[in-house]
């Protein structure tokens, strides 16, 4: 279970402070496929790093009770001038797991061939993308943070990336964000939607998502 409390984000911008988010409240359980809906601005990207300590809220509390992956969609943790293979190897330090069979996944999920042993900082966004996914789902997290990466690459991609997530990982808790009320209702059990800065959750996907067009 991760539960948010009262999570507020503001920044500084042209002397004055930005206020995102306004007071979130979230519960995920085990299990849980919660769909991040709002428009562009509106929090979403914001609400992820901050549970997946991306960045720290301004007040509030995260309390986490289960393993949370980094955001999917978010390459700021790449080490640009490493190479794919380097990065990995990282990863593998980091989470204590056999660098071989992540390298293995790697290379077979993200097609990239000669590719990973360059530096990441050459990678086009759709390279770095699919590296970030694959590093993500080679090692096993109860919750995936997930940020419109889903949407990336070429179909035969999206599809490889829809069969390891939502397909291979049934069992697992994911917060998602995406444009696409579409991806919501067929992939999500809930849904959140953020607007002013204020966020509600819905059980009825359908319901979350009529909401989400009227705004």
């Amino acid at each position: 279970m991760i539960v948010c409390k009262d999570l507020r984000k503001s920044y500084s911008h042209g002397g004055r402070r930005k206020h995102v988010l306004k007071g979130v409240d979230l519960v995920i359980n085990p299990g849980d496929r919660i769909g991040l809906l709002g428009r562009n601005g509106a929090g979403k990207s914001t609400l992820i790093k901050l549970i997946g300590g991306v960045e720290m809220p301004t007040s509030g509390t995260i309390t986490r009770h289960m393993s949370v992956s980094w955001p999917l969609g978010f390459a700021g943790g790449f080490q640009g001038s490493l190479t794919g293979y380097d990065n990995a190897r990282f990863i593998a330090r980091i989470y204590g797991r056999n660098y071989r069979e992540i390298r293995q996944f790697v290379e077979d999920f993200t097609e990239l061939g000669r590719q990973l042993r360059m530096p990441v900082k050459t990678y086009s966004s759709g390279m770095r993308a699919r590296l970030a996914f694959a590093l993500s789902l080679a090692i096993e997290f109860d919750c995936y943070l997930i940020d419109e990466i889903i949407l990336v690459g070429d179909q035969n991609f999206q599809r490889k990336c829809q069969e390891e997530m939502f397909e291979r990982r049934q069992e697992r808790a994911m917060l998602v964000a995406s444009h696409s009320p579409d991806f919501i209702r067929n992939f999500c059990n809930k849904a959140l939607v953020i607007h002013n800065g204020e966020a509600s959750l819905y059980n009825d996907v359908a319901e979350a998502i009529d909401t989400y067009d009227r705004l």
